[in-house]
């Protein structure tokens, strides 16, 4: 239970006690208890409890004698008598205490109620030791205890102020009611009680004033935490809590300041908006944690490398902006951007065994705009167009841009749709061994068909499936169907095999590897039939986790193919690296077989490293007879292209297998011528 924050009770004020009322009075109330006339008798010559040290009776000094002293020496065996008594009370003290309290129809969580019970408890024997003559400091140190509790209970607000005064004032009326009745029951001289009911009274007095004590520590500790947390709330709607550089907001109210300067000096400015390349890779294959120290790590450079005149924020995410203006701008806004990539250069240390080596892309957009936002728009336009080029780069905005933008986030919506309204298929293209002219298998071709934009060719989405990361999902698509339509056509009698080709952010997790094994097991098909197509470029990328994942999915019986052998940056030390059964010779060396003496060297060389490396040689795109004839003399095992199909949907693939009788059809060599 918390305290009520409108309670208007001061917790510093001085808390009067009652002056001695006058003789008159006194003997107008003979009738009444002793107790009830000597509850208002004065402390220390009737001096206000604050005056005093409150840490206990008799702990200060005061106008008058001690109430030790004031006994007469006759009268203190009295006294202790009594003191013992009420000891002996001590239960009925607490019962009484908490009878009142059930009256008073207010309850409280029973732990509480145990709280002032046990106050009651202690409170009572410190004040019963104290009239028994066990001396003031042995009264106060087993007070202590009934004051450690008040103080738990103000830390946890476990009940209300006024609750708390009245059950110490509940107290000290049962504490009157037991002693008068031990006092009556044991004959003592009315001196001696109103000595007692004094010495309880100031008992209360100083029990009061460390209840309030303790609650007033409380009240400053939550007026602190308080404060604290509105300044922590007010940093953290202004600034990035992982970095602790501006965010959004803050970034584009100084954007705005520096705009109103830049209109009234004529002065320049520019904003830098900085994008990691490839972050959301990292997150996926090294986990959050990693990415969020490398973007604190990103975030200390970047600040190193600017100005201290310049702004630095983040926007969220892997997005950062540099704003500069005036002298910072005197070399162009392009040697911020340079200092930056250059700051970028050196690997990151995640951990001891971890180190990282990340590039950016950066969008500059320079000159006076209507408002922040828009100057941060095209900073964010040149991002793009500098990841579109080639990433690790800057460009500076040009209007035109705005547009081919616009055309790509077209694109990139009309992507995400696809993948929910199933407008992906695929399409097949037979490969032939090229001694026997027999279709061995096909290889599994991604199409698109938009309703507005109709058939999309792939040249024209998969870079932007890589880019967003979708090719990760449409990829899973893809294999599950291509195995799907595979173990359908084995079951049909068309002993063939299926390639897949798989992209670089498929190979980023070891989730795939586990796709490829449920893929398998959905569809039934034999692992052997499969084979798994991926580039030089994709192989290289990360070469000691790409060897794993490879080597993980061999063990599954799955076949691997380099696709595009050639064009890559593969050495051959590192091509004895991978588990690869096949290498698929690019387009590019086959087109040349019939132009020059150099191109059937190439081929030659590269047939031979294959039967060198006991692995299966496949040419790719061959369109023409010579080109087919030279390649059966190099003895390459395996082709595909034109010559022998196009790309065949379903159907006609399983059509074209059932009449296939060796022979190229009429109708695609004279194409193909």
């Amino acid at each position: 239970m918390g305290f009520p924050s409108g309670l208007c009770f001061s917790l510093t004020q001085k808390i009067p006690v009652p002056l001695k009322p006058p003789r008159a009075a006194q003997v107008a109330g003979r009738g009444r208890s002793p107790l009830k006339r000597c509850a208002a008798l004065p402390i220390d010559g009737g001096v206000s409890v604050d005056e005093r040290d409150p840490a206990g009776p008799g702990r200060g000094r005061s106008a008058g004698p001690r109430l030790a002293d004031r006994v007469a020496a006759g009268d203190r065996e009295e006294l202790r008598r009594l003191g013992e008594a009420l000891k002996g009370g001590t239960d009925e003290v607490v019962a009484e205490m908490q009878r009142r309290s059930a009256q008073s129809g207010v309850a409280l969580d029973a732990l509480v109620e145990d709280s002032f019970a046990r106050v009651g408890s202690v409170s009572t024997i410190a004040v019963a030791r104290w009239m028994a003559g066990d001396g003031e400091e042995v009264a106060r140190e087993v007070g202590r205890e009934s004051w450690r509790i008040f103080g738990q209970l103000a830390a946890q607000r476990a009940a209300p102020l006024n609750e708390v005064t009245k059950r110490c004032l509940r107290w000290r009326d049962a504490a009157e009611r037991v002693l008068d009745a031990r006092a009556t029951a044991l004959g003592l001289s009315e001196r001696v009680r109103e000595t007692a009911v004094e010495m309880l009274q100031r008992s209360l007095d100083v029990t009061l004033v460390r209840m309030c004590e303790a609650f007033e520590e409380e009240r400053r500790k939550a007026h602190e935490e308080l404060s604290r947390r509105q300044e922590e709330l007010a940093f953290l709607a202004t600034h990035d809590p992982l970095t602790g550089l501006p965010n959004r907001t803050l970034v584009l109210d100084r954007v705005e300041q520096m705009l109103v300067r830049s209109r009234r000096s004529r002065t320049p400015i520019a904003a830098l908006f900085v994008d990691l390349d490839n972050f959301k890779s990292i997150n996926d294959s090294l986990g959050h944690g990693a990415g969020d120290t490398l973007l604190k790590s990103v975030a200390a450079r970047l600040g190193a490398a600017i100005r201290e005149t310049d702004a630095l924020g983040r926007l969220g995410g892997d997005e950062f902006v540099v704003i500069a203006e005036g002298m910072s701008l005197a070399a162009g806004p392009e040697l911020i951007a340079e200092r930056i990539l250059a700051a970028l250069d050196q690997p990151f240390k995640l951990t001891d065994s971890t180190r990282l080596s990340v590039t950016a892309s950066i969008g500059i957009a320079t000159g006076d705009r209507d408002t922040a936002e828009e100057l941060l728009r095209d900073a964010d336009i040149a991002m793009y167009r500098a990841k579109w080029d080639g990433r690790n780069r800057y460009v500076v905005f040009e209007s035109a841009m705005q547009d081919a933008v616009q055309s790509r986030m077209e694109l990139e919506m009309d992507l995400r749709e696809a993948c929910d309204a199933e407008q992906f298929f695929l399409v097949y293209q037979p490969t032939f061994d090229l001694q026997s002219m027999s279709p061995t298998g096909v290889e599994a071709l991604l199409r698109w068909e938009h309703p507005r934009r109709g058939e999309v060719l792939p040249d024209e989405f998969i870079q932007l499936l890589e880019e967003t990361g979708m090719i990760v999902e449409v990829g899973r698509w893809v294999l599950f169907e291509a195995c799907r339509q595979c173990a359908a056509w084995r079951r049909a009698g068309h002993r063939i095999g299926m390639s897949v080709n798989v992209s670089a952010r498929q190979l980023e997790t070891d989730e795939f590897v586990d796709h490829v094994g449920e893929a398998l097991g959905e569809s039934g098909l034999d692992a052997t039939a499969l084979t798994l197509e991926i580039t030089e470029t994709t192989i290289m990328r990360d070469t000691a986790q790409t060897v794993r994942r490879l080597a993980a999915v061999k063990e599954l019986g799955v076949r691997i193919a380099i696709d595009d052998f050639g064009t890559g940056y593969s050495s051959l030390s590192h091509l004895q690296q991978f588990p690869v059964d096949a290498l698929k010779i690019d387009r590019s060396f086959i087109a040349r077989l019939t132009q020059s003496p150099e191109g059937e060297t190439l081929i030659r060389t590269l047939v031979q490293l294959g039967k060198a490396m006991s692995i299966e040689t496949l040419a790719e795109g061959i369109e023409l007879h010579g080109e087919l004839s030279m390649l059966q003399e190099e003895q390459c095992d395996s082709g595909q292209g034109f010559l022998f199909a196009r790309p065949l949907d379903a159907a006609t693939a399983e059509a074209f297998f059932g009449t296939w009788n060796g022979e190229l059809p009429e109708a695609f060599a004279s194409e193909a011528v």
